[in-house]
C-alpha cells in the first residue's frame, strides 16, 4: 500500500509539457492496458479510447479544447498524445440496474478507467491532465465519432515539464466519518 499511496501522492494534473520527446509506444501500451483492465458495473466496460498521437490531428484536437475567451486549456497542444474517452453503450445488466438504481453506472466506470489510465501513466514517468472542456461537435468530426456517440474526455499525456507542487486537499476528518455521517 506504500507504493500505491507513493504514486497517487506524486500524480498530478499536468498542465505543461515537453512538446519535443514524444511518448514510447509500448508506455502508452501498458497504460492502456491498464485502463482496459479497469472495473465496471457487470463487466459493461461502457468506453472506447480513441489514441491521438499524429501531430497535425492531435493539434487539431488541442484546438478544440482551448478556448480562448476564457483562457482555458491552451497547454493541450504541447501535449503529444491525446486520449479520448467515448462512451458505449452498456450491456444490458448495467444498463437495466442505471435505470432502476437511478445512476449512471457507465460514467461511474469512465471515472474508474480514467483514474487507472492517469495513474498508469504517472507509474510510467508520464504527466497527464482530464480534460473535461472542450467542443465535442468539433472533436467528433475531426474523428469520425458516430453523431450518437458522446466523447466524455479527453485525457492529455506526454512528459510534464511542470514541477511538483504540493496537494491541496480538504482535511480528512472534513470528508471520512465512520458508521454515520
Amino acid at each position: 500500500m506504500k507504493d500505491f499511496l507513493s504514486l497517487a501522492s506524486r500524480r498530478q494534473s499536468d498542465r505543461a509539457f515537453d512538446p519535443q520527446r514524444p511518448v514510447e509506444k509500448e508506455k502508452l501500451q501498458r497504460i492502456l492496458e491498464a485502463a482496459c483492465i479497469a472495473p465496471s458495473a457487470c463487466n459493461s466496460q461502457p468506453w472506447h479510447f480513441i489514441v491521438v498521437d499524429d501531430p497535425e490531428l492531435k493539434n487539431r484536437v488541442a484546438d478544440a479544447t482551448s478556448n480562448r475567451v476564457l483562457g482555458m486549456n491552451h497547454f493541450t497542444k504541447q501535449a503529444p498524445v491525446h486520449i479520448l474517452v467515448v462512451e458505449e453503450k452498456p450491456n444490458l445488466t448495467a444498463g437495466i440496474g442505471s435505470w432502476i438504481k437511478d445512476k449512471n453506472f457507465s460514467h461511474l466506470d469512465i471515472g474508474i478507467t480514467a483514474a487507472h489510465l492517469v495513474l498508469a501513466a504517472e507509474d510510467e514517468g508520464l504527466g497527464s491532465c482530464i480534460v473535461g472542456w472542450f467542443d465535442e461537435t468539433k472533436v467528433r468530426k475531426l474523428l469520425d465519432i458516430p453523431s450518437g456517440k458522446r466523447i466524455l474526455l479527453d485525457i492529455v499525456i506526454g512528459y510534464s515539464t511542470q514541477p511538483d507542487r504540493p496537494k491541496k486537499r480538504k482535511d480528512p476528518k472534513e470528508v471520512i466519518s465512520y458508521n454515520r455521517y
